[in-house]
């Protein structure tokens, strides 16, 4: 079960104007289950895009890049789990190509303005056919209204669908972000086995929303982690259909492109955080807070080294406060000038390290009490500067490596 992730209704997920969505269940892995979905941009929308740095990444990302880089105004994006389209050469890059064109014909406009995007089982080729014959459906199926859904139609090893709205009143008007993401597993920054769709009709320079897209992303899908394992398919997508009617925001500095910002940003961590909570066989959401760093840098290399052991989170699964796993951890983070007698440790409110050794009031009573709980916050201090970051993670329990184990049967 998620770790206090409450399952989104119909009614919290507002409407974006300018924006539409459908699903259907086309069989490209199993029959009776919603497995596509397509998004349907109206004409004069801007899309902002950050995509995995994996190198090894599917054809759905090589082809998205490809039809971003043309300049194309992207009018449609097509979603299909089951399959990722990975691993699968030049033939899946056709397939991938394929869609684009199938959808850009359904819906007038060119395939380079048809964006595609795939998870599921890598190096296994993409049933195509099944595909193209559902996007028919789909698109008869797309309302404003269908956020829920479409989250439900991207979902692979997802226990539940994951989507969130906010809005916010800009020069008068109400301006509605809303988004959805999939993702348990094969989760880390840069960025994660992950579809992440979020959504505003905010009036804003187009210039705009390359940058805060990418700025978005690196505060919220690059600051999670289940299990340390860069995807193939990881995507990213900021749309902006500029339909709210507010006064156009030509700076993110100013107070109304501060609280968009705010709006985004709290849609995009909240996503984020739920892949986490719904973790493949996660019992407990765990944030790694590290502070007193030169540089925010040697922060993550801490915070993610912790986040990232085996050792540290199958303690935390078994809420066993054996906490000098946190300490090894950050001693191989990579920070070579370290110095130990600096470092403090916190689980909540309990001091456990001060000065690199056991704090004297620290009792392994209280360590266990905090490791029981089901969100629990570690805390370092490295007592080297003044920048903190933080990086959230789950526990490993018994369920990952069965959900890992019977993935593909």
């Amino acid at each position: 079960m998620p770790v206090n992730l409450p399952v989104p209704t119909v009614d919290q997920l507002h409407p974006v104007a300018g924006f539409r969505l459908g699903a259907t269940e086309a069989g490209v892995r199993k029959a009776n289950r919603k497995d596509l979905a397509v998004l349907l941009l109206d004409e004069g929308s801007t899309v902002g895009a950050v995509f995995t740095q994996n190198r090894y990444c599917a054809a759905p990302v090589q082809v998205c890049r490809e039809h971003l880089g043309s300049g194309a105004s992207i009018r449609a994006m097509v979603i299909n789990t089951g399959n990722a389209n990975a691993g699968t050469g030049a033939e899946g890059l056709a397939r991938a190509r394929a869609v684009c064109e199938a959808m850009g014909s359904h819906l007038g406009v060119t395939a380079q303005q048809v964006l595609p995007f795939s998870t599921g089982v890598i190096m296994e080729q993409l049933p195509v056919d099944r595909v193209i014959a559902g996007i028919p459906a789909a698109m008869a199926d797309a309302n404003d209204r269908n956020w829920l859904r479409a989250a439900q139609a991207i979902m692979t090893t997802d226990t539940q669908p994951k989507a969130i709205s906010r809005q916010v009143v800009l020069g008068g008007r109400t301006v509605t972000v809303t988004g959805m993401a999939k993702g348990a597993g094969m989760i880390r920054p840069n960025m994660a086995t992950m579809l992440g769709f979020v959504a505003t009709d905010a009036h804003i320079d187009p210039a705009l929303v390359q940058p805060l897209c990418r700025s978005l992303a690196d505060q919220s899908f690059n600051r999670v982690t289940v299990d340390g394992d860069t995807s193939t398919n990881d995507s990213f997508l900021l749309v902006v259909t500029h339909q709210a009617g507010n006064p156009r925001i030509t700076e993110l500095s100013s107070a109304d492109g501060a609280a968009l910002t705010a709006a985004l940003l709290a849609v995009a961590q909240h996503l984020a955080h739920a892949m986490v909570r719904d973790g493949e066989g996660a019992t407990k959401f765990i944030s790694v807070r590290v502070e007193g760093g030169q540089t925010t840098d040697e922060c993550l290399k801490v915070a993610y080294a912790i986040a990232h052991s085996p050792l540290v989170k199958t303690a935390f699964f078994a809420s066993d406060p054996n906490l000098g796993r946190i300490l090894a951890a950050v001693g191989y983070a990579g920070i070579n000038d370290l110095q130990q007698d600096l470092i403090e440790l916190h689980l909540d409110d309990v001091h456990v390290v001060t000065r690199g050794g056991r704090h004297p009031d620290y009792q392994e009573a209280d360590g266990a009490r905090v490791m029981a709980q089901a969100e629990i916050t570690v805390r370092v201090g490295l007592g080297r500067g003044n920048c903190t970051d933080t990086v959230w993670t789950c526990d490993f329990s018994h369920d990952y490596v069965t959900i890992n184990a019977d993935y593909r049967s």
